[in-house]
């Protein structure tokens, strides 16, 4: 890599893939490795948990709020350059919203052309879900049944494959080799001659040919969509989104792990009993006193997991973060999330004063540039 030239690496993939998961072990890694990092997040409103995850463990983290990447992009590159206003990091990981594709003529492309003597693109990783894989790409007449999603929300999944440099399959940890491969067999139809790396940062198998296939000479941005913008818009407005924040005071030590899980699995739990919403990612950030939890969910279907763990039992001001991502009304979605929150303040004894909540349906994409041709 040139001196003085920022690698900027963007990690794609759908919602509950675990993308922010990687971007902390990969930024943890190049840390250790002496590396100056920076990383931006992106989502369609403001109080996103994965920034707060992230910035919890201590790296520099921009955020791109409002909307997606390729909608904001020049907000991308002001973040960018932010996080690079002592000294240039040596990487730049970027994770976009998960419901977006069409990052090669959005995003790519365009900082190739336009700031190529700033930043060296390095090829796009998408990752998805095994789950997701599995129901979305098993075809026939039950796949819509199988997947909880609408064609047009797994349009957007499978264009999402279609244009990456390489693939991830996240959460390989959880897959025996034989299932791993059917899944890479299925990916060969959708996205040929891909490479294909099986990761869990959680027990760390895949993370080094990761960091390996992002530090490659792999040229990025190779394969720019055949996509029609009405299905894609459409997609993604079968999301409804929330973003829910509040502060509460605790008088006596409380586990905030439990807390988040117990927020997540309220709402997940009304979610499947109340309505026939599909969810794509509910996930909660409580912390305090130094510490920090988070919990998430991925579907309809598996448990609530603690992808990060509070070192310590906290009493004081507890900070809350709520983030659901669910083919569902986003009122009814807010009504669940605030809900969740309101039983468990009541179990603890907690007044809630306010809530800080968003609820809504991604508007058209409207791209600042879109390059047609590579």
């Amino acid at each position: 890599m040139e001196i003085g030239v920022t690698r900027f690496a963007l990690i794609g993939g759908f919602l509950g893939a675990g993308k922010t998961t990687l971007i902390g072990e990969l930024a943890s890694r190049s840390v250790a490795q002496g590396k100056r990092i920076g990383i931006i997040t992106n989502d369609q409103a403001a109080d996103l948990v994965d920034t707060q995850n992230l910035r919890a463990q201590g790296f520099a983290v921009g955020e791109v709020a409002g909307a997606c990447f390729c909608c904001s992009f020049d907000e991308m590159v002001a973040a960018a350059k932010e996080l690079g206003a002592d000294a240039a990091p040596d990487l730049l990981l970027a994770e976009p919203v998960g419901s977006c594709t069409d990052l090669v003529a959005t995003i790519i492309l365009p900082l190739q052309q336009l700031l190529g003597e700033q930043f060296q693109l390095a090829p796009f990783g998408v990752m998805l879900k095994p789950g997701h894989g599995r129901r979305i790409l098993a075809g026939g007449d039950s796949q819509a049944a199988l997947s909880g999603f609408s064609p047009q929300a797994e349009y957007i999944f499978r264009k999402q494959l279609e244009e990456a440099d390489y693939l991830m399959i996240g959460r390989a940890d959880t897959m025996d080799q034989q299932q791993i491969d059917e899944l890479k067999q299925r990916l060969s139809e959708v996205a040929p001659d891909v490479p294909v790396i099986a990761v869990s940062p959680r027990s760390g198998q895949g993370v080094d040919e990761v960091m390996q296939m992002m530090l490659s000479d792999l040229p990025a941005g190779q394969r720019l969509l055949d996509i029609d913008y009405d299905t894609y818009a459409d997609g993604e407005a079968e999301l409804g989104w929330v973003n829910l924040a509040t502060s509460v005071q605790s008088m006596a030590p409380i586990d905030l792990n439990e807390v988040a899980e117990t927020l997540v699995r309220h709402i997940g739990r009304q979610i499947v009993q109340q309505s026939a919403g599909a969810i794509a990612h509910v996930k909660a950030s409580v912390s305090g006193d130094g510490t920090h939890a988070v919990a998430n969910l991925v579907d309809n279907f598996g448990d609530v997991e603690v992808g990060l763990e509070a070192g310590h039992a906290v009493k004081g001001v507890i900070e809350i973060v709520i983030n659901a991502r669910v083919a569902l009304d986003p009122q009814t979605l807010q009504q669940f999330c605030e809900n969740a929150l309101q039983g468990v303040a009541a179990d603890q004894g907690w007044p809630i004063e306010s809530i800080n909540a968003r609820s809504l349906r991604p508007g058209r994409p409207t791209p600042t540039h879109r390059v047609t041709q590579a």
